[in-house]
């Protein structure tokens, strides 16, 4: 006997996942949906429209999880209302106000942006706080954490705000130790559980021991990897 469908509520807000059949999508408890027959999916990439859609009535947010990650895979919506808002938003857009708000956001961001690569780049060379004689090594690997970790879209550590930036700083460095400076990348983890949070705890004590080295001003091995990382 096939799987019972649900027709629910299209007054409602929720979060849904895709599943193998058209117009059906699964709940978070797994339940099957029926997506009313005059909604539409609006595909992602547009916040602007997005917003209004949440914000002016039901809509069903298309949800797909890979890993720890969640992506959108648009916005369930009825129909006329998105087509009346998408209609909306093309006449603001060809005012020139627009324009201007758009250009002024944008060298707001940047500017946002620039001072905190420098703001996190200082937190992460007074993380390392290598000694004096390796300054410039330090330099060189803020420099390169900065450089991966930073950047929008990056999804580092660096871009969340649920820990202080020193935090972040700490864990940036030690996620581009792990894969610059370590097998990790070519290990072959075994599927069980907790087996690769194992992993790369054992590599992470391993990178912090490398960085009390630098710290205490030994001179490191012709083979350190975090010199061959970095040349």
């Amino acid at each position: 006997m096939g799987e019972a469908i649900l027709f629910a509520m299209a007054n409602e807000c929720k979060a849904v996942r895709p599943s193998d059949r058209e117009r059906i999508v699964l709940d978070e408890s797994g339940k099957a949906l029926s997506v009313p027959s005059d909604w539409i999916l609006v595909p992602p990439g547009d916040p602007a429209l997005t917003r209004r859609i949440k914000a002016g009535g039901p809509s069903w947010q298309m949800q797909e999880k890979k890993g720890r990650r969640t992506f959108s895979k648009g916005l369930w919506a009825e129909g006329q209302r998105v087509a009346e808002i998408q209609a909306n938003l093309v006449v603001e857009r060809e005012d020139p106000a627009y324009a201007k708000r758009r250009a002024s956001d944008k060298a707001r961001r940047e500017k946002q942006q620039v001072c905190y690569a420098a703001e996190f780049e200082s937190e992460v060379r007074r993380f390392l706080d290598f000694h004096l004689k390796f300054d410039d090594l330090e330099k060189r690997l803020a420099q390169a954490v900065s450089a991966h970790a930073v950047p929008v879209g990056s999804g580092t550590v660096a871009r969340t705000k649920r820990i202080p930036v020193a935090q972040r700083a700490e864990a940036a460095v030690i996620a581009w130790m792990r894969h610059a400076t370590t097998a990790y990348d070519s290990l072959v983890i075994p599927r069980i559980k907790g087996r690769r949070r194992e992993v790369r705890r054992a590599l992470a004590e391993r990178s912090r021991e490398l960085l009390e080295s630098y710290r205490r001003g030994d001179e490191p091995s012709a083979k350190c990897p975090l010199n061959r990382a970095l040349t």
